[in-house]
């Protein structure tokens, strides 16, 4: 994709601009990221291309579109750039299986891990019922993937896809934030078919290399 001009992707240190990294990277699209700061994104002029103020948001020079939410930029990006289905299955009816998965991430583990996250480190009170509440929706989330990847490898079909690689960032925070003290007695041993899907996934050189920046702050 040598003749491609690089996308910019606006992000921060938060998971969901690293999956869209993710899948720029697996797919081989030249991009260059523009750091926005927590305290910037509500404002002008980040938010005169992204009104809700909030990343990622992609502007990609060779279809002239400017476009935000997270899922919203992994189906662009694949539909447009994914020609030889790296990432990807066109049959029926996995591809739609794999939106399924896509919007489940984006609507069943996203927000309640964000919160959990936010709870955990970011408020300024000590809530514990809000803890738990969404430690316990973590975790929950959590045995929904171990059930759906009973006797499986991925997802959807035998390849690793875009579905997958789009839980990375927020099954990290939760092993590493969320349910850090009691990872082994609330995942590692009750939940064998999701931990073995995470240590897969996250084993790939790329996504493995991404962590490690994300990690460093670069």
């Amino acid at each position: 994709m040598s003749s491609l001009k690089p996308i910019t992707l606006y992000g921060h240190a938060g998971p969901n601009p690293w999956k869209v990294v993710m899948i720029l990277e697996e797919l081989g699209v030249p991009y260059e990221t523009e750091n926005v700061d927590f305290s910037a994104v509500k404002q002008e002029p980040y938010t005169l291309l992204n009104p809700n103020g909030r990343v990622p948001t992609i502007v990609d020079p060779n279809t002239n579109i400017t476009l935000w939410e997270s899922g919203a930029v992994i189906e662009y990006l694949v539909e447009t750039y994914d020609n030889e289905e790296r990432l990807s299955i066109s049959s029926f009816p996995e591809k739609h299986h794999l939106r399924q998965f896509l919007h489940f991430q984006g609507t069943g583990q996203g927000p309640y891990f964000g919160q959990a996250v936010w709870f955990a480190k970011y408020h300024p009170e000590d809530l514990p019922s809000a803890k738990e509440r969404y430690v316990e929706q973590t975790v929950r989330v959590l045995s929904v993937l171990d059930k759906l990847l009973e006797g499986k490898e991925y997802l959807v079909g035998d390849k690793c896809t875009y579905a997958d690689i789009a839980f990375v960032n927020w099954n990290a925070a939760a092993e590493n934030v969320i349910l850090k003290p009691d990872w082994d007695e609330k995942v590692e041993k009750k939940y064998p078919n999701f931990v073995a899907w995470h240590r897969r996934v996250t084993e790939r050189p790329i996504i493995k290399d991404v962590l490690q920046r994300q990690a460093a702050g670069r």
